[in-house]
């Protein structure tokens, strides 16, 4: 396909940052001191990741003080840290992106990820240029299990599904793009390691190296 629009996710296509949201919720409570045994528990029973649910579960399970507004924010600023400090680009994605912008791809983000934290680390890893706009899962109230990111998203760049690529590394994602009509690529990240033959006899494109993508 030639790409003319294009559509990325952020965490685990663009940005190497999956292993710290997988961490995110150990690492904020043994901060506020709870122990390892009892963060464990906690997280046993949380299983999914998400930081308005770990607010709730937190609130209810550990009888923290702060409302969840106040978790919701501290939670966030933890990951900002990481994405400031920690977090890094997937190796060749500056080039690829490069070579898109040169053919006059246009290219936006369609996150999961609070926009405020997205734009931060777009911006902080210098590629946030390349991208007209980053619309974020928060904005529309609704996940990546329902196609309302991707359409709004095909709908601000002016194209149809049929025209567009989406990039992503998690499944339920690609198909959700998939089912909506839209061309997906799967990117490999070691965090979903377990679902890439999946995602491979799924995708219409595979990217397994930035560094190797044509």
């Amino acid at each position: 396909m030639e790409k003319k629009f294009c559509i990325f996710d952020m965490d685990g296509t663009l940005v190497d940052s999956m292993g710290y949201w997988r961490q995110l919720g150990r690492e904020y409570l043994l901060k506020k001191g709870i122990s390892e045994e009892r963060t464990d528990q906690v997280l046993e029973e949380l299983q999914v990741m998400s930081i308005p649910k770990a607010a709730v579960v937190f609130r209810q399970t550990l009888g923290m003080s702060l409302t969840e507004e106040e978790l919701i924010e501290e939670m966030q600023d933890l990951m900002q840290c990481h994405y400031q400090n920690d977090v890094l680009l997937k190796p060749g994605i500056l080039e690829y992106l490069e070579k898109l912008k040169g053919k006059n791809c246009r290219m936006c983000v369609a996150t999961a990820t609070h926009q405020r934290l997205a734009r931060g680390c777009l911006k902080h890893l210098g590629i946030d240029q390349y991208f007209e706009f980053v619309l974020s899962c928060k904005m529309l109230g609704v996940g990546k299990d329902k196609p309302d990111v991707y359409l709004h998203a095909a709908q601000q760049l002016g194209s149809r599904p049929e025209q567009t690529a989406v990039f992503e590394d998690v499944l339920y994602a690609a198909q959700t793009a998939k089912s909506a009509g839209f061309y997906t690529v799967a990117v490999w990240d070691q965090n979903a390691a377990h679902e890439w033959d999946s995602l491979l006899a799924l995708a219409d494109e595979a990217v397994e190296d930035w560094r190797e993508a044509e």
